[in-house]
């Protein structure tokens, strides 16, 4: 597997990003923005990382190759690319009801910064009631992680 920078046309990785948001408003309003980091494997994309600035903006792995490790390269590679560049406090937000997320990015070095409260709701474009690990979807929490800049 290798991961590199995507330079195609966005629309045609609409898929992936749908894989992490709910939200056909909020996709649409941040498609564009920012650079893509794909995980590629035997010539398919397998994951794709949005860094906006300093924000990963969206993340995704294809169901099948979670928890092998897609995701923690994608994240060395964000990494690796800030450090490279000027270093600085990278940010990432979840949903507080996703266990899995919110272990995930502890494990790559995030820690807790704030939470928001109530933005996966209807007027945000993201349906009712949307369950995750059996806990209602309305929070938003913020993880950051300070990357010191090449010498």
């Amino acid at each position: 597997m290798r991961v590199e920078l995507y330079d195609g046309d966005r629309a045609g990785l609409r898929w992936s990003f749908e894989l992490a948001e709910d939200s056909a408003v909020e996709l649409d309003g941040y498609l564009d923005e920012g650079r893509v980091l794909v995980a590629v494997q035997d010539g398919r994309i397998v994951g794709h990382l949005q860094l906006v600035g300093l924000e990963i903006k969206n993340m995704a792995v294809v169901p099948e190759r979670r928890g092998t490790g897609v995701g923690a390269r994608l994240i060395e590679a964000a990494v690796s690319l800030v450090r490279a560049e000027h270093g600085g406090t990278m940010l990432v937000a979840t949903g507080a009801a996703d266990v899995g997320n919110l272990r995930f990015y502890q494990r790559q070095g995030f820690r807790f910064r704030s939470v928001e409260r109530d933005v996966f709701t209807p007027a945000n474009g993201y349906p009712a009631g949307i369950m995750v690990d059996g806990i209602e979807l309305r929070d938003r929490v913020w993880l950051d992680r300070e990357i010191r800049p090449d010498p």
